[in-house]
């Protein structure tokens, strides 16, 4: 069994190790773009185009199923994905997990880029999934970047800012870039100050991006499964290995093999 990701950066690697602790036994293979990121400053069409290329890169490779492990290139690739490959290539987007933090009416935080903050497509998210909920959208600028790079200081810097527009009672808080589930611990340390301790509910979207993607092929969990997956690493199309920033967090330890525990962050 083959599964592929994709995104610009290493965004992708929550989702990747998700699907590894999920099923040690699968193949994966991880497309990014450093030749072409950040895709989102490209214009809609253009970064369509740079998304589509890096798909089409893991998709010679014959994968069971692609997993688009990036929020913006779901808004803008999705559907020019799947008409390329599927039905093929069962092809999953990735969507902020804005309906489960909502689903008990809580106090919830989403934490996006400033792109996405407020944009039409996420608005509509909350009109159609969070109704019943009091919602806050937290901008959170530099964070992406500051993860693709591994600087430590700088993510702790956006975190604090991210953290200081999050209300102090929420109860349930989105990472709403894939990015942002790499330093989970780093936002729950800032928001835990924030709170006085109380410890809000975190939704990323990795784990049930990787399950639907089993799902899709026909599979199921099995985290005890052998420990035989390969690991393929695309670069701007060309095979390549894990960027040392992607090293400076436990997913990408975990799927270089570094003995990360399944779990850990």
């Amino acid at each position: 069994m083959k599964i592929a990701l994709m995104d610009s950066g290493i965004g992708l690697l929550a989702a990747a190790a998700a699907m590894r602790r999920l099923r040690p036994d699968v193949d994966l293979v991880l497309s990014s773009d450093p030749d072409g990121m950040p895709w989102g400053p490209r214009t809609p069409a253009d970064l369509a185009g740079r998304a589509l290329g890096v798909a089409r890169a893991a998709a010679a490779l014959r994968p069971d199923a692609l997993i688009i492990a990036c929020n913006t290139a779901t808004v803008h690739a999705l559907p020019a994905i799947r008409a390329d490959l599927e039905p093929g290539i069962p092809v999953i987007g990735t969507v902020p997990a804005i309906k489960p933090a909502a689903a008990a009416g809580g106090r919830v935080a989403i934490w996006a880029t400033p792109a996405t903050t407020g944009s039409p497509y996420q608005r509509g998210l909350i009109r159609d999934f969070a109704a019943g909920a009091h919602v806050t959208e937290v901008p959170c600028p530099g964070l992406a970047d500051a993860v693709e790079a591994g600087d430590a200081d700088a993510v702790a810097a956006a975190v604090a800012a991210a953290a200081a527009l999050t209300p102090a009672d929420v109860t349930d808080v989105v990472l709403g870039c894939t990015h942002y589930e790499l330093v989970e611990p780093a936002v729950r340390a800032a928001l835990a100050e924030r709170t006085g301790g109380a410890d809000p509910v975190y939704h990323g979207s990795a784990e049930p991006v990787a399950v639907q993607a089993l799902r899709r092929i026909g599979a199921a969990p099995d985290p005890g499964a052998p420990a035989t997956g390969t690991l393929t690493v695309l670069l701007s199309g060309s095979e390549g290995v894990l960027p040392a920033a992607a090293l400076r967090y436990a997913e990408g330890r975990l799927l270089a093999g570094e003995g990360a525990a399944a779990g850990s962050r």
